[in-house]
């Protein structure tokens, strides 16, 4: 039977084949400037792209013409870190193979390396996880997109759920999610959970014309009065009806439960002020769960978003 939500047959990216891949440093450094450089590195002194050849004494390269050093770590997760290439990208190695997270304190444990330093390596490598230069969710031809709010943080006694007005922030996180059906998700922390907070987020994330499905919370029918883009279609929780044809919300509960399942059981605990960069970790995995590139290389590849301005060749002088 042929399922097309089944992950693409492929010779998985196993730990004997990370190590034949970088077996040392300068095999790192070489990845990061072919990867960066693809075209040749640009020399600022000599205004064009020039042959280069690795500096032994340290992790750059010089030009052959006038000797001016580059530094592929610069502007990168690796940048000015004594903590060595090849450490890093077994930590992300190790981050990408999960599909629940990794702690900081395993990364300890592999790599060999303080708790302070893993730490670090690990909140760094979540920093380059972000999709939200992607393009929106959704279209007039598109499945549709599941939209549905959930609450992280403290309990209260004999209260679960929705926080009540007057709760504090730093009780409950409000996090909004979106997801295409059989294909991209985003979650973002928002303020609070009025119509006119998920009007924006709705607008910002979600191409017009699209089909919308959520539940029969209150604040979702300001969609039906306000914007006339998009067709809104509920399913009425409030009276146990989750499926109705296709109008449901499974999908975006589905990743709740991978996002709840995976923080309660390897981190326990996220302070609000991070929680955004764990909702970005889940979401780059989710969203490339279909992908036939190793999961690794799709991680190591995000070190180009920290400094792609810089490394772009200058545009050719049009002439006069």
């Amino acid at each position: 039977m042929n399922n097309n939500n089944r992950k693409p047959n492929m010779l998985p990216y196993t730990l004997k084949a990370f190590q034949k891949q970088f077996p040392d440093d300068a095999t790192c450094l070489e990845w990061l400037r072919n990867y960066l450089y693809p075209d040749g590195i640009y020399c600022n002194a000599c205004e064009a792209v020039t042959k280069h050849h690795r500096v032994v004494s340290r992790p750059s390269y010089s030009c052959d013409h006038c000797g001016h050093h580059v530094h592929p770590t610069a502007g990168t997760i690796f940048h000015k870190s004594p903590t060595p290439l090849t450490t890093w990208f077994y930590a992300i190695y190790l981050m990408a193979q999960t599909r629940c997270g990794i702690s900081a304190k395993q990364i300890q444990r592999e790599t060999g390396v303080t708790y302070k330093t893993a730490w670090r390596m690990f909140k760094q490598i979540r920093t380059m996880l972000d999709d939200e230069k992607s393009p929106p969710l959704g279209g007039k031809s598109g499945p549709g997109v599941e939209m549905d709010e959930m609450y992280y943080g403290g309990r209260r006694k004999g209260s679960v759920g929705r926080p009540m007005a007057g709760d504090s922030k730093e009780k409950k996180v409000t996090v909004v999610g979106m997801v295409e059906r059989k294909g991209r998700v985003r979650a973002v922390i928002a303020d609070d959970v009025k119509g006119s907070t998920l009007l924006g987020i709705v607008k910002e994330h979600v191409l017009p014309k699209s089909t919308v499905f959520t539940d029969d919370f209150c604040s979702y029918y300001l969609m039906d009065r306000h914007i006339n883009e998009y067709n809104h279609r509920r399913i009425n929780h409030s009276q146990k009806i989750y499926v109705m044809g296709e109008v449901h919300t499974n999908t975006i509960e589905g990743f709740w439960s991978l996002i709840k399942t995976g923080i309660r059981g390897v981190y326990h605990s996220v302070g609000r002020h991070y929680l955004q960069t764990y909702l970005n970790e889940y979401s780059f995995r989710y969203n490339r769960r279909f992908d036939v590139q190793p999961m690794f290389l799709s991680f190591l590849q995000q070190v180009e978003k920290r400094d792609a301005v810089v490394r772009q060749l200058p545009a050719p002088v049009e002439p006069f």
